[in-house]
């Protein structure tokens, strides 16, 4: 039977914070309020017509900071799927990088303005851009992970997905392989129950992702993915295994889609209201904040100049992505096709 690890046990802890310092713990939450910061202004500039594209992270801050503060950065790699914002800021992507990609800059890291947006990808952050088809990032993650072991390296690979996701082939094979071979991969599903339109009820007849651990060998584990420190406690015992050699982890971050799927859906013709306004009431961070505050680590005034600081942030990194180089038309066929010279 897969483990599972509930919000109500992780904060009965007596030690909130799992050890972590103060400071630790506010800047998962400057993590946290950057990312949405980055978003609401993406779902601005899109609606003002200067970006093509916002497939949004709301709802989903806590399930990325916290596995990301269990991870190493520049040692671990990771392949977040489209909504992965926040983790690929706390690894080390700039607010000004995340938004060239968004314009389509030539300087924009994850392709020289060649993918979508949300496609994010860093060489030199270990950070490993997917494709627009769900779930091709999970075979690749098993193939790092093989790659890792044969090196005999320690690092662990981290890979993220939606539910609807583990309806796919790639899931099987990729968590297969990884099963088999006890690689170092931890599997994050980011369940908010809809793949675009479509309720988890109807592509699955189990409640929960983890289960399908079982079927593997490996453990599953369903967690509060509006809970920050409960992610981190599972993803940090994950990241433990792996890197003990016991193989992989498949988590299931129960998240909420504060959104829409994209900018281009409508979710009001498949999400009835009640249900749009209570996911409102669902906030990662709002909770957090007032987790902070119960436990005196976050004053009134500290968050409000977190805030501004965040604020001040988005805009410098707007101002200089929108205002970056666009790729030189002559590059055109840059990483599309073999340069001319070798196929002649």
């Amino acid at each position: 039977m897969p483990m599972t690890v509930s919000i109500k046990e992780i904060s009965a802890d007596p030690g909130f914070g799992h050890d972590l310092p103060p400071h630790t713990l506010r800047d998962m939450l400057r993590y946290m309020m950057l990312a949405r910061a980055l978003d609401e202004r993406m779902w601005v500039l899109n609606r003002a017509g200067k970006a093509p594209f916002v497939i949004s992270c709301q709802g989903h801050e806590a399930a990325q900071v916290g596995a990301a503060f269990a991870l190493t950065r520049g040692k671990d790699f990771i392949l977040p799927y489209y909504r992965g914002l926040a983790m690929v800021l706390v690894m080390g992507m700039t607010p000004t990088e995340v938004m060239l990609g968004l314009f389509a800059r030539a300087t924009d890291p994850s392709s020289g303005g060649r993918q979508m947006p949300a496609h994010y990808g860093c060489r030199r952050l270990k950070i490993v851009t997917q494709s627009s088809p769900v779930g091709t990032q999970i075979p690749h993650a098993a193939g790092i992970g093989l790659a890792e072991k044969i090196k005999g390296g320690d690092a662990v690979v981290w890979v993220s997905f939606g539910e609807g996701t583990t309806s796919q082939g790639d899931f099987h094979e990729g968590v297969n392989l990884a099963a088999v071979h006890r690689l170092p991969v931890i599997f994050q599903c980011e369940n908010n129950e809809y793949a675009i339109s479509v309720h988890q009820r109807q592509q699955m007849a189990i409640g929960s992702v983890a289960e399908r651990a079982a079927a593997y060998g490996i453990p599953g584990i369903s967690v509060d993915g509006t809970d920050v420190l409960a992610v981190y406690e599972v993803t940090r015992r994950a990241v433990e295994r792996a890197r003990r050699g016991d193989g992989p982890t498949l988590i299931e971050a129960r998240v909420v889609r504060m959104t829409a799927h994209s900018s281009d859906d409508n979710d009001r013709t498949y999400r009835p209201p009640h249900e749009i306004t209570l996911v409102r009431h669902q906030d990662p961070i709002v909770r957090f904040v007032a987790q902070l505050r119960e436990h005196g680590i976050l004053s009134e005034a500290e968050e409000q100049e977190m805030r501004a600081e965040v604020k001040a942030i988005v805009d410098r990194a707007t101002e200089e992505a929108e205002q970056a180089p666009m790729p030189e038309p002559e590059t055109l066929y840059d990483h599309v096709y073999a340069p001319l010279r070798q196929r002649r």
